[in-house]
């Protein structure tokens, strides 16, 4: 019996690689489609997405996923869990190896892994993620109008958000450990003149207040030790984002954080026959519709390079 060969394989199964499996589905490629653990990404943790077009009253996270999954099933897409461990490139076809030794061979990879936020690691945090706490302003500040609401972070993304916040939100307090901020003057001289913000500096978030909803934090003074607590309702963590990319082993190009870079505007990686999209290789706009749109782009990269390839 032959071995089967796929046309093509999508790691992930976030909006990027849900698109990817539409198109490449409907283009008669068959695509298998892998997911690890937590199928559907960061959406199936976002109780109510109010920002992806088409659906006028909002739409559940784990409905969305569940919609698109079926639309690309329903052209010949198909899905397996596999949690990959071991990718060779320089073999033809393609031989990914997954956590339980099996081996999936394919002509061309689309890795659409995403990218998860770097947590500050409190069992309150866990608890309360989509009940107040979350890491993305553009997708839920408009949730907390007229409530005070902090953001944790120094950089250049959390000036972005905090700012951002102060269009809907009552007030917002910056919390960071330093006294100076990674961000550029320009961001940080943007924040520092707002005042909806406050700056709550020198601290570090020690609990987060609460049982089943978030109704303050407690921060600790990194000098002294000493702690207070600041009623809120809303906590936006924005210390950055880790993308899921360790398990290439350094194979496809990225950047010093683990982004991957891609070649020019396409979605085409450094290895023939590889494809990037999504969240993975996207640390500015990190969201559900411009992930969308980039597994797109790579199905159309990828269905048109098996072309030249005689596939």
């Amino acid at each position: 019996m032959t071995e089967e060969i796929h046309k093509v394989v999508i790691l992930g199964t976030g909006p990027a690689g849900l698109t990817a499996a539409l198109y490449t589905a409907r283009a008669q490629l068959k695509p298998l489609v892998l997911h690890g653990g937590t199928p559907g990404g960061q959406l199936t943790t976002t109780t109510e997405i109010e920002n992806y077009p088409g659906f006028v009253e909002g739409i559940d996270g784990n409905a969305l996923v569940e919609n698109m999954q079926k639309q690309s099933e329903r052209f010949g897409a198909t899905y397996e869990y596999g949690e990959i461990k071991d990718c060779n490139f320089t073999s033809s076809p393609i031989v990914l190896t997954t956590s339980d030794g099996k081996q999936v061979k394919t002509r061309s990879l689309i890795v659409a892994t995403g990218a998860r936020p770097r947590l500050l690691g409190l069992e309150s945090e866990k608890r309360l993620w989509t009940k107040g706490v979350t890491s993305c302003a553009t997708c839920d500040g408009f949730f907390y109008k007229g409530m005070d609401v902090c953001v944790v972070g120094g950089g250049d993304t959390a000036m972005e958000e905090a700012s951002f916040l102060t269009r809907m939100c009552s007030k917002v307090y910056l919390i960071h450990r330093r006294d100076v901020f990674r961000a550029s003057k320009v961001m940080t001289d943007r924040v520092r003149s707002n005042k909806k913000i406050e700056l709550v500096l020198n601290v570090a978030v020690d609990e987060i207040l609460g049982a089943d909803a978030v109704t303050g934090i407690r921060v600790k003074d990194v000098q002294s030790g000493q702690t207070r607590e600041i009623p809120l309702k809303g906590v936006f963590i924005a210390i950055g984002h880790i993308p899921n990319t360790d398990f290439l082993g350094g194979q496809l190009t990225s950047d010093e954080n683990g982004y991957l870079i891609t070649e020019g505007k396409s979605t085409y990686s450094n290895v023939k026959g590889v494809f990037v999209a999504g969240d993975c290789q996207d640390h500015t706009y990190r969201q559900a519709i411009t992930a969308a749109g980039s597994g797109c782009q790579a199905a159309i990269d990828a269905e048109r390079w098996l072309e030249t390839q005689g596939q």
